[in-house]
């Protein structure tokens, strides 16, 4: 017996706009990560005050993560609404529930941009106790902070666009960024173009003009260019309390596990930071690449999502031609989730030498940046299926308080206490502890293959 979403010209189209989201979504996060690398290898140029600047930028870093956790909560909350309305062709409840979002991100990127500009010194001595590497992190948040609230607006606006299958528009315009953002880095860090040398503050002003730009771009793209949405601006200032109730229930178990997982990689950092200080540079080179070469672990989850979402809502009024569907296309996400974790870690290992010949950093950083490298070309096969089938398939099926059960689960029932007891209590050599932080990419895999396969997770919203 078939069904509409069975066909065989059905399922190619959704292939195929499988791997075009993917694709693009993993474009834009290359270009985005790929600017912090060429921001790290930047900073790291600076000679004798390399590291302590690497180490200063990465622990400002800790805190744009925890905001970047919270926000993508919020847009990826809106890509599971969205989607699902997409599939539907209920355009107006897209745009209702997008200005839900996008309240929820400024209230938090503004509260986050007050701490760090009043308190930045108590936050950032959190994440270590060297205080040259705090002075120098000091004067890079006070100009990066300001940065939050575009990142906020733009994360979910680029969230909404993605639930209706438009992501060019986020990868020309990470593009735009990352030409901004070099230059003026080029610019400003090193004193050319007739600009002052202004080393890691120059970093700084560039980020802050490169993420204005980039909520710039997305918003002239809504006001001319979009044909899909068409949105107004005071639509997306205007909310409907159903609507909004709804984007609540399924972004808050979403926001939850981003704040709880931001939190547990601020914690980790901590840990690291409170080593010595080539830890902390090692672990800043290692993370960064390890960002720029998991760009289309990332993309699969972000398209497995957008595509699950929409067959929920193109097959609702035929559910069990709707399971049969949705167990097809899933079965052949988590062998290709598989595939993609294997080229990326193979990708990751054999670029380790060549990314570090870039880098004026002492023989015991590269020693232990080659070694947490290692560990995480191993991990991160587990990153590819665990992370793409849970927070890919199980969230965009409706089902989202499950990921955040079972990262309170591993984060803060193993990974945290074994860590610390490595790091604290055994005093194990840094790799070890490196490698207890990443031990639940794979020891999640043995719950997502249980749980992807149950279907449990198909949920009406």
């Amino acid at each position: 017996m078939t069904n509409a979403l069975s066909a065989p010209s059905v399922r190619r189209d959704f292939w195929r706009r499988w791997i075009v989201l993917l694709l693009t979504v993993a474009g834009q996060n290359i270009i985005v990560y790929g600017v912090n690398l060429a921001d790290n290898i930047m900073i790291g140029r600076l000679g004798t005050a390399a590291e302590t600047a690497i180490a200063a930028v990465f622990i400002v870093n800790q805190v744009q993560f925890l905001l970047q956790m919270i926000i993508n909560g919020v847009a990826d909350g809106t890509v599971v609404i969205c989607s699902r309305y997409w599939g539907e062709k209920n355009l107006g409840d897209i745009k209702k529930a997008a200005a839900a979002a996008l309240r929820t991100g400024l209230c938090i990127s503004a509260v986050m941009l007050a701490v760090m500009q009043l308190i930045p010194r108590p936050v950032l001595s959190l994440f270590t106790d060297k205080a040259d590497v705090i002075e120098e992190a000091v004067r890079y948040v006070r100009i990066v902070s300001f940065t939050y609230v575009f990142f906020a607006a733009t994360q979910v606006l680029l969230g909404m666009l993605r639930s209706v299958e438009c992501a060019m528009i986020g990868f020309v315009d990470s593009c735009a960024a990352l030409v901004v953002n070099l230059f003026l880095n080029y610019a400003l860090i090193f004193g050319h173009f007739g600009f002052p040398a202004m080393g890691i503050r120059g970093a700084a002003i560039a980020t802050l003009v490169s993420r204005a730009a980039e909520l710039v771009i997305v918003v002239l793209y809504l006001a001319f260019f979009d044909r899909r949405l068409r949105v107004k601006a005071s639509e997306l200032f205007k909310t409907e309390r159903e609507i909004t109730g709804k984007f609540i229930r399924v972004a808050s178990p979403v926001m939850a596990s981003g704040t709880s997982w931001g939190i547990a990689m601020a914690i980790q950092t901590a840990f690291l930071g409170h080593l010595d200080a080539p830890v902390i540079t090692a672990n800043s080179i290692a993370s960064t690449l390890f960002q720029v070469v998991s760009v289309f672990i990332y993309g699969s989850a972000t398209a497995s999502s957008v595509m699950i979402g929409k067959t929920m809502g193109e097959g609702k009024d035929d559910p069990e031609g709707l399971k049969r569907e949705i167990r097809h296309r899933a079965g052949w996400m988590q062998i290709l989730f598989l595939c993609l974790g294997g080229a990326t870690g193979l990708l990751l290992f054999l670029a380790r030498p060549l990314i570090l010949s870039f880098y004026d950093i002492g023989p015991d950083t590269e020693r232990l940046a080659m070694q947490f490298m290692a560990v995480l070309s191993v991990t991160v096969v587990g990153t590819a299926y665990q992370m793409a089938s849970l927070t890919g398939i199980v969230r965009g099926g409706g089902d989202t308080k499950f990921v955040f059960i079972n990262d309170l689960i591993f984060m803060w029932g193993i990974i945290l206490p074994t860590s610390y007891l490595a790091a604290f209590v055994f005093h194990f050599p840094p790799v070890v502890i490196f490698t207890c932080l990443k031990a639940d990419q794979i020891l999640k895999c043995f719950v997502a293959v249980v749980k992807v396969n149950r279907y449990r997770w198909m949920k009406k919203i």
